[in-house]
């Protein structure tokens, strides 16, 4: 078993060897001078893009072979996590060397890069070779297959009290108070129940990174990772409550006046105020330079806001709006852009706004339905003086910036759950459905989907995971933040496709719990940044030198 683990080094080393190719190749087109030009970027954006998938790729080989190492040094690395590791090394280095889906028709390939010959010299290398004619075998995966079926799961353990009792907790209380009703208030269209909202709160779930000097739990981002992992399981939208109390907590956290900070951050981590990020605009997208809301300072000191804003996630159940405003119209793209702390009035279902000077019509949505999604009009809505988020103007998104870390990973995170999610329910059909006097599990193509489903799930796990600890100590890690959304958001649709492919014809009835998770898992791969987005960031961030090895 240890040779395996490692063969599963000396690739990764070969691996980033051809990466550094594939880099050589993409800066030649992209950036001749050494510094990316938007234009060359703009026209060799496919090529960019397949240079960030395959660092994706890369990253979450190396990943997963921590995981393996760690799991051996604690006398937990078995023939589950074995069959994990072969397999996940056998197709990720075949489509490392052959063509790596960038979506469902966009594929990339070593020729088009101009690096076919260090592809066939990563395929014919002494670590690769064992894994791409040994790896993901019919064998390994029927095997795999067969030992999940009997309960096995590969191993997740942290090693670390803490992580391991909250991940114990939550998945706890999620199989009790949130999948059996998951479904139901999905199918009713309702927001999840506030007595939910508020047993979530008592365990701590919107204070996790918020510092224990303002009541949070200061338990940073590897530990907020497991608890939307665990609730995401559950239902998308719970782990997803979380990440609007995640993104005003760094906000206020990270930049605000201490007065900001002892007002907001003691109510946002016990849940008696609910956050809402209000950033998108109609026409914007992820175009920020472009937002046009405006903030207008008053003689009293207070602001009034005015414009339109769209895809707003719980915002009549919240108390507080973190608004992306252009409080200095003369000032061009980012810097005349402020963040406003702009608290609102929690609506009914009567009266979803009660507040003068905004308005909101819900956008109906095909999934993640469990808090809403509106678009709002400001016209006139007032902001007390102390809301500009900092006290300073034209800092609104650098501060934004310093979130999407953070926010990322979350985003990840929940695509974890959502595809475990979808593996399980996969799982759980595949061996109580019989066809031709057997089980599905039997035919070789649904246990191919299954050994794959839980394969990919732990590369794309780790590699989240990876991330997360990153951010912990305080290292810059926007790269290995969007590396951790790109390939978690793939994977979480492709489970749930595969596992409604499983259900056949009744997974596509509203009535199976995996056609919602179908649906949840589709939004995963455009909010906190379109999958082509993250690639874009990541390309170029990765010819800049900031992602780690």
């Amino acid at each position: 078993m240890g040779d395996w683990i490692e063969l599963a080094r000396d690739a990764c080393g070969e691996a980033q060897d051809y990466l550094d190719a594939v880099r050589a190749a993409s800066a030649q087109l992209v950036a001749p001078d050494g510094k990316p030009q938007a234009d060359l970027v703009e026209q060799h954006q496919r090529r960019l893009h397949g240079f960030a998938w395959i660092g994706t790729s890369v990253a979450a080989l190396e990943a997963v072979a921590d995981w393996a190492a760690r799991s051996q040094r604690a006398g937990r690395f078995g023939e589950v996590e074995e069959l994990v590791l072969k397999i996940g090394f056998g197709e990720y280095l075949h489509q490392l060397t052959s063509a790596l889906a960038m979506s469902q028709n966009e594929y990339v390939r070593p020729a088009e890069l101009s690096v076919g010959d260090a592809a066939q010299k990563l395929a014919h290398s002494a670590a690769a070779k064992p894994f791409l004619e040994n790896g993901n075998t019919a064998t390994n995966r029927a095997r795999l297959a067969a030992m999940l079926a009997e309960g096995a799961r590969p191993d997740e353990a942290f090693d670390d009290e803490t992580l391991d009792m909250i991940r114990a907790q939550f998945r706890a209380f999620t199989a009790d108070r949130i999948a059996p009703k998951a479904h139901e208030w999905h199918l009713a269209d309702e927001l999840i129940p506030i007595e939910v909202v508020d047993e979530m709160a008592e365990l701590g779930v919107f204070g996790v990174c918020i510092a224990e000097e303002y009541g949070g739990l200061g338990l940073g981002k590897t530990a907020m990772c497991l608890v939307s992992e665990e609730l995401s399981r559950g239902w998308i939208c719970a782990g997803s409550l979380g990440t609007r109390s995640e993104i005003a907590g760094e906000l206020i956290g990270e930049n605000g006046t201490p007065e900001q900070k002892a007002k907001y951050l003691p109510k946002l981590a016990n849940g008696s105020i609910l956050p809402t990020a209000v950033f998108t605009e109609p026409d914007t997208g992820s175009d920020l330079a472009s937002v046009r809301t405006r903030a207008r300072k008053q003689d009293d000191g207070s602001w009034t806001i005015d414009g339109a804003k769209t895809w707003i996630t719980h915002a009549a159940r919240a108390d507080l709006m973190t608004v992306l405003c252009r409080s200095d119209p003369d000032s061009p793209g980012y810097s005349g852009l402020s963040i406003f702390l702009a608290e609102k009035t929690r609506g009914t279902d009567a009266i979803p706004f009660p507040d003068d000077g905004i308005d909101g019509s819900e956008i109906e949505v095909l999934g993640y339905r469990g808090m809403k999604e509106y678009a709002l009009g400001f016209d006139g809505f007032t902001v007390a003086a102390d809301g500009l988020l900092g006290g300073a103007e034209g800092q609104g998104f650098k501060q934004l910036m310093r979130t999407f870390e953070g926010a990322r990973i979350q985003t990840a995170a929940r695509a974890i759950g959502v595809a475990w999610n979808a593996f399980d329910l996969g799982l759980s059909y595949a061996l109580e459905r019989k066809q031709f006097g057997k089980p599905l599990l039997a035919f070789p193509r649904v246990a191919d989907k299954l050994a794959l489903m839980a394969t990919e799930t732990v590369l794309a796990r780790e590699l989240t995971y990876s991330a997360a600890r990153h951010k912990d100590k305080g290292e810059r890690c926007d790269i290995e933040a969007g590396m951790a959304k790109l390939l978690a958001a793939r994977v979480a649709w492709s489970n749930a496709d595969n596992a409604l492919q499983i259900h056949g014809g009744n997974g596509y009835a509203l009535e199976y719990q995996i056609s919602r998770v179908l649906c949840d898992a589709r939004i995963l791969n455009i909010f906190e940044g379109a999958g082509e987005i993250q690639a874009q960031v990541i390309g170029r961030g990765m010819l800049a030198g900031q992602a780690r090895h």
